[in-house]
């Protein structure tokens, strides 16, 4: 095994991923989670604005496998995790590729506070496994991964690293700008950072807080400045999100993007779902971490400029 730090070339990189999917694999075995594997191609993705699926005839290569893997909670299946292929129209970048690998896991009966738990579990658990052990290093920046890491509230993100409230933000529309430019490069080092409790209108498909339904329990992850993984507590109220995936198609159709159907079947079996907390983690992103890559070309077998 290669030490860890070493400049990794494309062959070593594919063993890393390699090893390091077997030892996700095993992680949600060991915890009672069942592997499924949902369609590709789906008739209407979630309306998201900033997110533009690739359309297959009359249907839809998926953007992320979530709304048949919360068909699948709504059935009675209370642990499942899927590691898939995902597509996104015109997404290309250091960080980005129109296809990539996400590792998306549902569990029933907890909230977000609780997945953020067992996320660090399951990637100190796969670090560990890789010979990595609780110490790693990403472009020069040491990542601590000792439990418990650091949880930061989006609004006091905003006061420490944006030079403006949160509120102020939003109000401007520069709430995505200082996102990535001001915020996102400060998280996540030397401990990995959840960012969490965002404002509910970019809560997505979260469930709002109860005590203050101005923000979504909503988290993302970040380690040594790239974020790593999306989370909620599922909303499972039909109506609401019927209400939000109607406001978003509209914002669509403003922006001049193209509108999808509405997933019905989704909102249908959406009023069974129970209580839950899913997460969307980037496979490709946590390979680039362990390898100390800050390339994504490097952990991937093709780029689309090789196909």
């Amino acid at each position: 095994m290669e030490k860890p730090g070493k400049r990794r070339n494309k062959q070593s990189i594919l063993w890393l991923r390699a090893r390091m999917l077997q030892a996700i694999r095993r992680f949600f075995f060991e915890k009672g989670y069942l592997e499924v594997h949902t369609p590709c191609l789906i008739p209407a993705p979630a309306p998201e604005p900033h997110i533009d699926a690739i359309k297959v005839g009359t249907a839809y290569l998926h953007t992320s496998p979530e709304l048949c893997m919360k068909r699948l909670l709504s059935a009675g299946h209370a642990r499942l995790f899927q590691i898939c292929p995902c597509f996104r129209h015109a997404e290309r970048g250091s960080q980005h590729l129109p296809e990539f690998t996400l590792l998306e896991w549902y569990r029933a009966g907890i909230d977000y506070r609780s997945l953020m738990d067992e996320c660090e579990e399951m990637i100190l658990a796969v670090s560990k496994e890789l010979g990595l052990g609780e110490e790693i290093e990403y472009q020069s920046r040491k990542v601590f991964l000792q439990r418990p890491w650091h949880r930061l509230p989006v609004a006091e993100a905003f006061d420490a690293y944006a030079g403006m409230s949160i509120e102020k933000a939003l109000e401007s529309g520069t709430f995505d700008h200082m996102m990535v430019d001001k915020i996102e490069p400060r998280l996540g080092a030397p401990r990995p950072t959840f960012l969490y409790d965002y404002p509910a209108s970019v809560g997505a498909l979260a469930r709002l807080k109860k005590e203050n339904p101005e923000v979504a329990e909503r988290f993302e992850l970040y380690m040594g400045g790239l974020e790593i993984a999306n989370a909620f507590s599922e909303l499972n109220d039909p109506h609401e999100q019927k209400a939000r995936f109607e406001a978003e198609r509209e914002r669509r159709r403003v922006l001049g993007k193209p509108l999808y159907p509405m997933p019905e079947k989704f909102l249908t079996d959406l009023e069974r779902m129970p209580q839950s907390a899913g997460i969307a983690l980037g496979i490709d992103r946590l390979v680039m971490l362990f390898a100390d890559t800050p390339c994504i070309d490097d952990v991937v077998s093709f780029t689309p400029e090789n196909l």
